[in-house]
């Protein structure tokens, strides 16, 4: 649990908004726009606002071709979209970008507009995943292949209902990448976009979606051969969480506010290791915290059979000391849709009296650790990037529980003097 310091830091205001100050341009124009203050009061809500208006203009698109397809298709996307989650993708991205230095009026546009699309991948992402996963929910209602299904139950038979239920989230998925690509692509017409930016932005935006597909990949690959080591289900995590939820926004934040490539190299390294241990989280999050603070059912990973960082370890504990009991729980349970509550609480036992449970526990907090080390490598803007390790902290579940290393001696000294780093 949390100390109270620990939320404390989690909830605090914004960075201080300093003195004015006068941009290297030439223009006059301030260095950090007022916009961006406004942003940093609630940045989820700026998200929430550029998706309202960018969605209203899909939308009616989505209307005038036809009427059915838009209520069926273009509403849902558009409405799991704006539901949303924890915005954490957005966030990261605001909070590097800011964190680097950036905040004018064109900065502000672009990144409010790329985390817009980042939501849009991220529903592409979750709407396929549940299909794939037959999860009947998500964020504690149903998942979009499920209510479709459910409408179209009376008026279809029951297989042609699910059909159709399972077609219109593929369909519902390839709108929201196809509604992504588009935000992203106007953006490279963005006049205040310099064209070294634009190509940047793009070369990470193509890079993430292949990494994010890949993930995805060996994770239903691990499902359907029931077979994982370490090192695969980690390569795997990597893939579908490390790189897509951490490392590519901070990366996008970066590249965005004109970061140096030492900057952004450093904090794609802290992003990496903070988004290994928020799937490890994840992971150990989908046998061990309450559904109701998750919004999907516990157990989902053993029913689905996938092979995650900690199901693993315990059949390697397991197997190493010769606990014929605790493998042969394993093999019971997983790939099981059917397993009953009392099954899957002997494979908690299982992975907590293996040690599994506190291995994984053990390697977020050395994960932790290291990121925010490489924090303390960048030469950083110190109250953004107090911002950051909060939130870095607060997606890995370690807030107050990691002490913070001392900075490295050309971040302290920058803090020090109050120097803008990483432009």
């Amino acid at each position: 649990m949390r100390s109270t310091q620990a939320i404390g830091r989690l909830t605090a205001g914004p960075p201080r908004r300093p003195p004015a100050v006068t941009g290297s341009r030439g223009t006059g124009e301030p260095a950090v726009s007022d916009g961006a203050y406004a942003v940093d009061e609630d940045v989820p809500g700026a998200v929430g606002r550029e998706l309202r208006d960018l969605l209203a203009d899909r939308l009616t698109a989505c209307h005038g071709l036809d009427p059915v397809f838009a209520r069926d298709v273009a509403e849902r996307t558009a409405g799991f979209t704006r539901r949303g989650g924890r915005r954490i993708r957005p966030r990261l991205l605001w909070w590097s970008l800011r964190a680097c230095g950036g905040g004018d009026p064109a900065q502000v546009r672009v990144a409010l507009r790329t985390a817009a699309a980042l939501e849009l991948l991220q529903t592409c992402a979750l709407v396929h995943d549940d299909l794939m996963d037959q999860a009947a929910t998500r964020r504690g209602a149903p998942a979009l292949h499920a209510d479709v299904t459910e409408q179209y139950a009376g008026t279809a038979p029951g297989a042609a209902a699910r059909r159709l239920g399972a077609s219109t989230a593929v369909l519902a998925g390839d709108l929201a990448l196809a509604w992504a690509d588009d935000t992203v692509a106007g953006l490279l017409l963005e006049p205040g976009l310099a064209r070294d930016t634009a190509y940047r932005l793009h070369e990470v935006w193509r890079a993430m979606r292949t990494e994010m597909v890949a993930g995805q990949y060996l994770d239903v690959r691990g499902q359907a051969v029931s077979s994982g080591t370490p090192g695969r289900s980690i390569r795997a995590a990597c893939l579908k969480s490390a790189l897509y939820t951490v490392e590519r926004p901070l990366h996008l934040g970066a590249v965005l506010a004109g970061a140096d490539e030492a900057t952004t190299g450093t904090l794609r390294r802290a992003g990496r290791c903070a988004g290994l241990a928020f799937q490890l989280r994840d992971d150990l999050d989908d046998l061990f915290a309450d559904p109701r603070a998750t919004g999907k059912p516990s157990g989902g990973d053993v029913r689905e059979g996938t092979p995650t960082y900690p199901l693993v370890v315990a059949r390697a504990f397991a197997t190493a000391a010769g606990d014929h009991h605790a493998l042969g729980v394993l093999d019971h349970a997983m790939g099981r849709p059917d397993l009953t509550d009392g099954e899957l609480a002997g494979v908690r036992e299982v992975v907590a009296g293996t040690g599994a449970r506190d291995h994984v526990e053990a390697r977020i907090v050395r994960l932790d650790r290291r990121c925010l080390r490489h924090l303390g490598e960048a030469a950083l803007e110190p109250e953004a990037a107090g911002r950051l390790r909060a939130l870095l902290a607060e997606i890995t579940g370690t807030a107050g529980q990691v002490p913070e290393p001392a900075a490295a001696p050309r971040a302290a000294a920058l803090a020090a003097a109050g120097t803008e780093a990483g432009r």
